[in-house]
């Protein structure tokens, strides 16, 4: 996984932490679960604020 795959990133943390409130998170906070996530592979540095919103609007929509 890439940051480009918002879709499959929200759905692997949505799978990954069922217990987890997104709303509540911080964006730092959700992206130390991207980078630790499985198969995650690309520069923890190139994250922006936009793909970060785009991951968690797709987890909460996954609920």
């Amino acid at each position: 996984m890439r940051w480009k795959d918002a879709r499959e990133i929200g759905e692997a943390l949505a799978e990954r932490y069922p217990e987890v409130d997104p709303l509540k998170l911080r964006f730092t906070e959700l992206h130390d679960m991207v980078v630790a996530l499985e198969g995650f592979d690309d520069d923890p540095e190139k994250s922006t604020e936009a793909i970060l919103e785009a991951i968690l609007q797709v987890w909460l929509d996954e609920r």
